[in-house]
């Protein structure tokens, strides 16, 4: 089987290593491999037959898609591949010539296979390049090709608000891909823990991954500007053993964090302070690990205010931090600026896509 995973862009060899760790657990063969195709916030894994012991002693095959739903912090989506082709020249391509393209590939494929006729199935389709086609072509050139693929066999219905089957169509660049969305409409991002929406809220993937950077170790951990709770919350979930505390300098956000943590049944895992993260050192005297999606964008009223924001936080930061911290922004200058004025050492950087842009990420000790 061979399994098209989804995460955010910049992430992947983050998404990879926790994949296959899973899939380690399984005792299976399998192969992982990140940005297939050249193809980013994509990692492909190939595995094998995967079993299970029930309660009576029989064995029993494992869906691999559903493990991998079930216990993934880092994935967005999981697609069982039924076939991927380049098509070279695709985005220069005429909308007839390059939906033509697709139509024929499509309609060659075995999708009997993975539904049956009397099932309602649904397309969706996500496009990225330079392409003359929009995702809503490609959705209904792939619908009718399967449409009429699936007519051989009887009599096939199509629900486009509740599926049964949902096939997922990507062509980002000249690469295409059809598989079986196993996740369904929502993102594995979208926690339902969720219950309150900071306007700027981090994806709880990227959370992960920002954590797994950290490599937290049991010492005390801190999200200064921590929103509606997404970071604590999500190390809280991994089963955190040390100090968890959000500090929150907006007392509506850091109620909704609250909720956010009671809703995901951890609540008494977190202690969220009131307060200023420029004034970090009156709130804690020393922490092991700073992770946060600091203020840019909508995050921030002034984005002239940032540069001194920044200045002072890190100022601050110098007087309590004793192991590492990870950090998210757009505004490159500034905090570069304010670590290395403020005596920090930049150990990593990468570039990281969140909310359609892309964001630096740092780590610092």
């Amino acid at each position: 089987m061979r399994l098209l995973l989804t995460t955010s862009r910049g992430i992947e060899d983050i998404a990879r290593a926790e994949v296959s760790a899973l899939l380690d657990k399984l005792g299976v063969s399998f192969r992982v491999e990140e940005r297939p195709l050249g193809v980013e916030g994509r990692v492909l894994a190939e595995v094998g037959e995967a079993f299970y012991t029930d309660e009576k002693g029989r064995k029993r095959e494992l869906s691999v898609s559903t493990y991998l739903n079930e216990r993934s912090r880092l994935l967005h989506r999981v697609i069982v591949e039924i076939a991927s082709e380049r098509f070279k020249g695709i985005e220069g391509d005429e909308p007839d010539l390059a939906l033509r393209r697709i139509e024929e590939f499509v309609s060659e494929l075995p999708v009997e296979r993975y539904v049956k006729v009397s099932e309602p199935f649904a397309v969706r389709s996500f496009r990225k390049g330079e392409h003359k086609i929009t995702s809503l072509d490609i959705s209904k050139t792939v619908r009718k090709a399967i449409f009429e693929r699936l007519s051989r066999f009887g009599s096939p219905k199509v629900n486009l608000d509740h599926p049964a089957v949902i096939f997922r169509a990507e062509l980002i660049g000249d690469v295409f891909f059809l598989g079986i969305d196993t996740t369904g409409d929502s993102s594995l991002h979208k926690r339902p823990w969720r219950v309150y929406d900071h306007p700027a809220h981090l994806k709880a993937s990227i959370a992960n991954a920002l954590i797994e950077l950290a490599e937290p170790d049991g010492g005390s951990f801190i999200d200064p500007f921590c929103g509606s709770g997404t970071i604590p919350i999500e190390l809280a979930l991994k089963g955190y053993t040390g100090e968890i505390i959000g500090l929150e300098k907006f007392r509506k956000h850091l109620r909704g964090a609250e909720m956010n943590a009671l809703a995901a049944g951890v609540r008494d895992r977190i202690e969220f302070l009131l307060g200023d993260a420029t004034r970090l050192s009156e709130y804690v005297k020393r922490v092991d690990f700073v992770v946060s999606n600091l203020p840019y964008g909508l995050k921030i009223g002034r984005k002239s205010a940032i540069p001194g924001l920044y200045m002072d936080f890190f100022g601050e930061l110098a007087k309590v931090l004793e192991k590492r911290g990870v950090f998210i922004t757009t505004e490159k200058r500034a905090i570069e600026r304010a670590i290395e004025e403020n005596g920090f050492e930049i150990v990593h950087h990468r570039l990281i896509g969140h909310g359609g842009l892309m964001v630096h990420l740092y780590i610092i000790t």
